[in-house]
């Protein structure tokens, strides 16, 4: 595995910026690479679209619609006896009612579950942003020089100052995976100061 160093921009002139500015700065070409990285769920990582095969945020569903289904047929079926008892109904009024609480608890069951609350006790969407999108400038750098081209990337304007440990191939990192959580570089340099 290869130690990388990488930092995001906002376009493409900043990120070529930065990378001359690692030229400049004694890094060789094979050892540089930029490329841009798409929104979440925009990385096409399946053949129909998308980063996963199903949403994270709908994980709790199915628990909240078989929690909907009980209390929505419970509720159902004591509306439907209410009905039964009040207005002499034949008993399939009590079936359908039960099946139509039944049906309606488990989409708002599912619905209720489908978003995880925050800290604030505010529904907020199962999962957050892991890494902006923009143009990455990756370096393939030595435990000597690293420290260098964080430099060199953060005076140059670079963001989210990231280190990783990958496989660079042919003058790029051949296994970026978009959705991995980066490990920001200032955690790096305390935890080696």
């Amino acid at each position: 595995m290869s130690l990388i160093v990488a930092a995001r921009f906002t376009t493409f002139p900043a990120a070529e910026s930065g990378a001359q500015k690692l030229f400049d700065a004694g890094f060789v070409e094979e050892d540089v690479t930029l490329f841009f990285v798409n929104p979440r769920g925009q990385h096409a990582r399946f053949a129909i679209g998308g980063d996963t095969d199903t949403d994270p945020g709908a994980r709790e569903a199915p628990k909240g619609a078989g929690m909907g289904v009980t209390i929505g047929a419970v509720i159902g079926a004591v509306v439907g006896v209410a009905i039964f008892a009040a207005f002499s109904a034949p008993l399939l009024v009590s079936l359908i009612a039960a099946g139509v609480g039944a049906y309606v608890g488990s989409l708002v069951g599912a619905m209720s579950r489908t978003h995880e609350r925050g800290k604030s006790g505010h529904r907020m969407p199962y999962h957050e942003e892991i890494r902006d999108s923009g143009v990455l400038v990756a370096v393939h750098v030595s435990p000597d020089n690293q420290f260098e081209a964080a430099r060199v990337l953060r005076e140059a304007g670079g963001a989210a100052i990231e280190k990783a440990s990958g496989r660079w191939q042919q003058g790029r990192w051949a296994d970026f995976d978009p959705r991995k959580t980066p490990e920001p570089m200032q955690e790096f340099e305390q935890k080696h100061a």
